[in-house]
């Protein structure tokens, strides 16, 4: 996926490869492009090293010269753009009333 097209605040999925369970509620998984080990809370009983997961997060900055996002997954994870897959776009919100009244 191009850089171009994911921007700041956009929601983001990243697929992550199941390691192994650590303990009773927590996951290890192995994230593309991401050279450190990350665990996540998972509580159901039926995962198996190798599965597939997806972790959604938002992305809180963009290089465009080197092709990196960060995203916040809890902690911020810095990956290429290419590993990720946009969930939904960020829409500023809308006021309802304008800011200064009518002129006069």
């Amino acid at each position: 996926m191009a850089t171009g097209i994911i921007k700041v605040g956009d929601t983001v999925a990243i697929t992550a490869t199941i390691r192994r369970r650590v303990t009773d509620d927590r996951v290890s998984v192995t994230i593309p492009s991401y050279g450190q080990p990350h665990s996540i809370v998972d509580r159901t009983t039926k995962v198996a090293k190798g599965q597939p997961i997806e972790l959604v997060g938002d992305v809180t900055y963009v290089d465009e010269k080197d092709g990196k996002v960060t995203v916040n997954l809890g902690i911020p994870v810095t990956v290429d753009a290419g590993t990720l897959r946009l969930v939904t776009r960020y829409a500023p919100p809308k006021r309802k009333t304008p800011l200064m009244g009518k002129a006069t």
